[in-house]
């Protein structure tokens, strides 16, 4: 047994994934800030619906982005290897600049707005401004999440919480300028994302480089660079397939008994449930650092996760608690409460199920062999596409009820399937008795 083995401890590996869950969860607060602002404008609703859609668009085009993290992470062990990386993700923010400058600027963005994100043409002008500014910060995400990738492998996570606290305490202060001067508009919300970004990127790009350079540099590094893009663009594609699956849920509840109660039910579900999730989002990175040398107390240790996301939303759906929560909190009428805990009810086996994919995920990813978990994931959505063609067909009048269960279904199918595929992938097998051997 490895020195590692025998001195890693579960103090150890909490202190290593607590940071990340909080830099995760905090991060959503980045979004309260910005909205909380623009609802204090002049004319808040149409400030928020011109921002959204910019921000909706953006989410997309950030997509091959904010990958570098997990790239990064799985990929980069010395500064050899950070260079190569780099060099990939020079040429793809230069393709995806190019692509952010032809919505931004072209009649092809105002056509997307409109036809794409069903914006009035009166809002045509304003957003494309808001895009313009809020597409900077794609430089800046992907500097930061490359670092942060070097930062995860040195163990150093508690920066990715030091560096999520700064941005939000930066971003609280550019929103009260606003706020106090009276400019409050949409640019004003890409204006606060942006500086929070750049923040953020450099305190990861400070503290990554430090790390860096504490890393003794290899004569030839183990990275080829036909070996980055087979890893990286599998997930690209994973990931925007995560990103389209609400969008597809919603078309198919638009066909419910109730169209409004199911969409609105439906999607309070959804946001609770994603943020009793952002806790556990990086437990994938529990793999990649730490399966090889202690198997046993990562597979324990994960147990222990998966449990905890569940617990709470058991709770949030079956006891006073959550109608506590959806009448006080998300200031929901008792019509729209009832039906959301009807529908919370629904994630709980998504919930139950979400870490132990992203745990195989870390797996596949520790074997660079990305394009297995692009299949799984078409699982998933072939599984939701499915279920809700049946469940809206038979049971319209289980309004939001019926995404949650599509949901469900999708993500258990997708653990169904990369069980299958490390099952029966040589390469694993033997992978596995290498480590158990170990």
């Amino acid at each position: 047994m490895s020195s590692k083995n025998r001195t890693l401890s579960y103090r150890q590996l909490t202190a290593f994934f607590i940071p990340l869950g909080f830099s995760a969860s905090l991060t959503s607060i980045s979004h309260v800030i910005i909205n909380g602002t623009l609802s204090r404008g002049e004319e808040a609703a149409y400030i928020i619906a011109c921002y959204a859609v910019a921000f909706s668009l953006f989410g997309i085009v950030e997509k091959p982005i904010i990958v570098f993290r997990q790239t990064s992470s799985a990929l980069v062990k010395d500064y050899n290897s950070f260079k190569k990386l780099s060099a990939v993700f020079v040429y793809v923010t230069i393709v995806m600049i190019l692509i952010s400058f032809m919505i931004g600027f072209t009649a092809v963005g105002d056509w997307m707005f409109i036809h794409l994100f069903n914006a009035d043409a009166n809002m045509v002008d304003t957003i494309s401004l808001t895009f313009r500014w809020i597409a900077l910060v794609i430089i800046f995400s992907g500097i930061r999440g490359i670092y942060q990738g070097v930062i995860i492998n040195h163990h150093e996570t508690n920066w990715l919480t030091i560096g999520v606290v700064i941005r939000l305490a930066v971003m609280f202060l550019v929103a009260f300028w606003f706020v106090s001067t009276n400019r409050v508009h949409s640019m004003a919300g890409a204006a606060i994302f942006l500086t929070g970004m750049i923040v953020e990127c450099m305190i990861s790009a400070w503290k990554g480089h430090r790390l860096l350079l504490q890393t003794p540099v290899e004569k030839e590094s183990t990275l080829e660079n036909a070996e980055i893009m087979p890893f990286y663009m599998p997930l690209v594609f994973y990931f925007f397939i995560q990103t389209i699956l609400q969008p597809i849920i919603y078309v198919f509840l638009a066909q419910s008994a109730n169209i409004e109660l199911s969409i609105a039910s439906f999607a309070l579900a959804f946001a609770v449930s994603q943020l009793m999730l952002s806790f556990f989002m990086y437990t994938h990175q529990i793999v990649l650092q730490f399966y090889q040398t202690s198997k046993a107390k990562v597979i324990k240790f994960t147990i222990l996760l998966s449990l905890i996301p569940t617990i709470m939303l058991v709770l949030m759906s079956y006891t006073p608690f959550g109608i506590w929560t959806m009448k006080v909190v998300m200031g929901a009428d008792p019509s729209l409460s009832d039906s959301t805990l009807f529908v919370l009810q629904f994630f709980i086996v998504k919930v139950l199920v979400f870490p132990w994919v992203d745990f195989l995920n870390g797996f596949i990813m520790l074997q660079r062999r990305t394009g297995k978990m692009l299949a799984a994931q078409v699982v998933n959505l072939i599984s939701v596409f499915v279920s809700l063609l049946a469940l809206v067909h038979f049971f319209p009048q289980l309004n939001g009820a019926n995404g949650a269960i599509a949901a469900s279904v999708g993500e258990l199918m997708g653990l169904v399937a990369v069980i299958m595929i490390i099952s029966k992938d040589k390469a694993y097998r033997l992978f596995r008795v290498k480590v158990n051997a170990g």
